[in-house]
């Protein structure tokens, strides 16, 4: 139904017309179903429409993590498949500068291309990403982890699970909820939508 909701927005022609009386057919059927079906139909529904919508190259945004300001300056990125051993992998790349805000000024800014690497896992064939903080990046383990969940907030607005491991190495984790935020940019978006739909259970 997000494909369709999608097609609606940025489909052409009878493809478009189609999509936009499914979407309205659905959402009549859900709003006779009760209302918490309508009201998770329409979230499907608006993030379907929210799919490509953006572009990562300019973004910007400041919030809080852990207490501490931050703010992120997106350069560029993209989302390529990849094969490993017979296993399709997605890979989200982000280039960005991370700083944080003190007073009126901004910080320890840090340029880097943070990668999370996302497959399918377990009975539900659930979709989990994987990253670790880089030990060479500036400021230790523990900072480059703070950036790169700054930079999954800022961009998906949920923060990342964040693992500390036994051997030093802090894992950073996301699920299918930060995938759903991850394709509100057009430079990723139609990867994204293409890697659940090749990696879906059928």
């Amino acid at each position: 139904m997000a494909y369709a909701a999608w097609l609606s927005v940025y489909g052409s022609g009878e493809q478009q017309r189609l999509a936009a009386e499914f979407v309205s057919y659905i959402l009549q059927r859900a709003e006779k179903a009760g209302k918490g079906v309508y009201e998770k139909a329409t979230r499907i529904v608006e993030e379907g429409k929210a799919r490509g919508s953006l572009t990562l190259k300019g973004f910007e945004k400041k919030f809080e993590v852990n207490g501490r300001t931050y703010v992120v300056k997106v350069i560029g990125g993209e989302a390529v498949e990849e094969d490993r051993g017979g296993k399709k992998l997605l890979r989200i790349k982000i280039t960005a500068e991370v700083g944080r805000v003190e007073g009126e000024h901004i910080v320890d800014r840090v340029v880097r291309e943070y990668t999370i690497t996302f497959g399918r896992h377990g009975k539900i064939n659930a979709a989990v990403g994987h990253a670790y903080a880089s030990a060479k990046a500036p400021g230790s383990r523990e900072a480059d982890a703070e950036r790169f969940s700054a930079v999954i907030k800022a961009l998906t607005g949920e923060e990342p699970k964040v693992y500390r491991m036994k051997d030093g190495k802090i894992k950073i984790e996301c699920y299918e909820g930060h995938l759903e935020g991850f394709m509100r940019y057009t430079e990723l978006a139609d990867v994204i939508a293409r890697w659940l739909k090749e990696t879906g259970r059928r």
